[in-house]
């Protein structure tokens, strides 16, 4: 059997919940991978019980590129690192919030700050003439798309899904892999507090990181 070697841009890996435990979710949408787990902005991460930590991108089959409390519009050097990798992989690649964020300024695109942050669940309407809901929690936004198509839009956020016309690139500005499990594991561990939590209405039948980013 071959097995998938997938390599995790971990950008949250010193949070338990939307790092650890957000990772864990993108990954059972996979099969079976081999996870390595690359997070360039931090040398103090939590311990998550799997994967292998990894201090520079090493061969793969597919690259996630997570989301991230840092911001790429307040740009540091070590996303240089990321933004060379997005540029020159040959592999599947996909982005969520941050993630979205970075390949598009990597690929020629534009990322500024809103006056505001954006916390909630919305509506995205895809150019398919489909609508899904999806958890946003952001305040930077991609404002010009570079080489990537944008194929999604919420009303807060123009530019909310890409794919690139040519290469295997999709990306997201929401959070599929931020389900109910995975907020009550925030509210539990403290990365979040139920203020906080109350503003997402998870009742909602929203979109996962299967649906969104691996069809």
């Amino acid at each position: 059997m071959i097995h998938m070697r997938l390599l995790v841009v971990d950008l949250l890996a010193e949070r338990k919940a939307f790092g650890k435990e957000g990772v864990r979710e993108i990954i059972t949408h996979f099969d079976d991978p081999e996870v390595f787990l690359w997070s360039p902005h931090t040398t103090e991460r939590t311990d998550y019980g799997f994967g292998t930590v990894v201090s520079s991108p090493v061969e793969c089959d597919y690259i996630a590129i997570t989301g991230s409390r840092r911001n790429v519009s307040s740009w540091e050097p070590w996303m240089d690192e990321v933004a060379e990798l997005i540029q020159t992989a040959d592999v599947p690649i996909i982005g969520i919030c941050f993630g979205h964020q970075i390949i598009a300024a990597a690929l020629g695109g534009r990322v500024e700050r809103a006056d505001e942050g954006s916390h909630f669940v919305s509506s995205v309407k895809y150019t398919d003439g489909t609508s899904v809901d999806a958890v946003f929690t952001h305040q930077d936004h991609v404002i010009d798309a570079g080489e990537l198509e944008v194929i999604g839009s919420a009303e807060h956020c123009a530019i909310a899904a890409c794919q690139h016309p040519t290469r295997p690139i999709r990306t997201v500005q929401y959070h599929p892999e931020a389900t109910s499990r995975i907020l009550s594991e925030a509210l539990r561990l403290g990365d979040m507090t139920k203020a906080e939590a109350e503003v997402f209405d998870m009742t909602k039948d929203l979109i996962n990181v299967k649906d969104s980013l691996l069809t």
